[in-house]
């Protein structure tokens, strides 16, 4: 009986040491597991960064190709920027056969878009309309408005030598529908215009008509002498009413205050 419990304590204590030696051995390994578990986390380091650049890349890129504003330019070449909270152009798209053409000559994107408008101004076409008494609009629009004052305050003061020119800001929740037509929105807002004169005007109509050709044909259908019908008043629309049409009122021609 002393034997059997001795061999069965003896056994115990065989175990009890195999265990101990294996757990001396593993540390010894291991390094008690501290360090490959450091290593572990060591090797994630790379991968978390490039993860988070990843992430950073691809949201600045979403904000840097994200238009905030749009420039609307219309003589007869229609054609409108995208610009984005960094002030830079980030698209240009025609919205009739010269605006196609102009937008397609351009070289703008990436530049400031007080150089893209200069260098639109400045395009044989363009220069070519405003020295045969043209008219030229410039509409902006925007969810940003203090981006969106900004920028009308700069394409008034840089087209301040420029009798027929004319700048305000604009109604967001009419560009998705001038757009819908294949109109500008500079060209939409006449087409309004006339549509309320001529309920048969078409879009294709208005598309390729200059502005000085809308102008002329809404003083046409207008009634010579009444409210001013036959001139464009303050506000920057043409013989529609005060406070109606172009810039609803907001911003008068020039950037002269009402």
């Amino acid at each position: 009986m002393n034997d059997k419990l001795k061999e069965t304590f003896d056994l115990i204590h065989a175990e009890e040491d195999l265990k101990d030696k294996t757990k001396a051995f593993l540390a010894k390994e291991t390094h008690g597991y501290k360090k490959s578990k450091h290593f572990g986390i060591q090797k994630l380091i790379p991968v978390a960064v490039c993860f988070l650049l990843l992430l950073i890349g691809w949201g600045g890129y979403h904000i840097y190709f994200t238009p905030t504003s749009t420039i609307s330019i219309d003589i007869n070449p229609s054609l409108e920027l995208g610009v984005n909270r960094f002030d830079k152009v980030i698209s240009v798209k025609g919205y009739n056969e010269d605006g196609e053409q102009l937008a397609s000559s351009l070289s703008v994107n990436n530049m400031d878009y007080k150089n893209a408008v200069e260098e639109i101004m400045e395009n044989t076409s363009i220069a070519e309309y405003l020295s045969q008494d043209e008219i030229i609009s410039i509409a902006v629009v925007g969810d940003d408005q203090e981006q969106s004052e900004r920028i009308v305050s700069s394409m008034r003061l840089y087209t301040s030598d420029q009798s027929n020119a004319y700048c305000y800001a604009a109604d967001t929740e009419e560009v998705a529908l001038a757009h819908e037509v294949g109109l500008s929105y500079g060209k939409y807002k006449a087409f309004l215009e006339v549509q309320a004169l001529d309920p048969e005007i078409t879009p294709e109509q208005i598309q390729e008509m200059s502005m000085r050709e809308i102008r002329d044909l809404l003083n046409t259908l207008s009634n010579a002498g009444s409210n001013g019908a036959n001139e464009q008043d303050k506000t920057g629309h043409w013989g529609a009413g005060k406070n109606q049409g172009y810039g609803h009122g907001k911003k008068n021609r020039k950037g002269e205050s009402e």
